[in-house]
């Protein structure tokens, strides 16, 4: 590992055992969104988020926030990347498509792209760099 390693913020897993992981998200989110009521969906403790808004989140910081970063780092040389505000896109979100069977498969499609990505990454691809002020600096991986 070089010194500019030691400073990169990476997970322990390989890159196929975090394909899998994500490959996997949506039907475990599936599962878990399906085997609950319409109630319970949107029921949460105080200053929590119901499991619908939560489900919004992962289709929307899979576009918004995860492929984005991962684009720029893919063409950019460590580009410093914004702060996603979750609570300002939790009070403001589109709630147009909340639906159950349209959350699982806006999820569906946003993950494949990632994943259509994320499958044809080199060894020296994983390792772009990208910063940012809340974590630091971290690579693809």
């Amino acid at each position: 590992m070089s010194d500019q390693d030691s400073d990169v913020n990476r997970g322990v897993a390989g890159h196929a055992e975090l394909i899998c992981t994500l490959a996997a998200t949506p039907g475990i989110l599936e599962t878990m969104l399906l085997s609950a009521s319409e109630t319970a969906l949107d029921h949460a403790r105080p200053g929590e988020w119901p499991a619908r808004t939560v489900a919004a989140h992962l289709r929307d910081d899979e576009f918004m926030v995860m492929r984005l970063r991962l684009e720029r780092m893919l063409v950019e040389d460590a580009p410093t990347l914004v702060p996603f505000d979750e609570g300002a896109w939790a009070v403001s979100r589109w709630r147009g498509r909340d639906g159950v069977g349209d959350l699982l498969a806006d999820l569906r499609m946003q993950r494949a792209a990632s994943l259509h990505i994320l499958t044809r990454l080199t060894e020296e691809q994983w390792r772009r760099l990208g910063k940012q002020p809340e974590i630091g600096t971290f690579d693809i991986h």
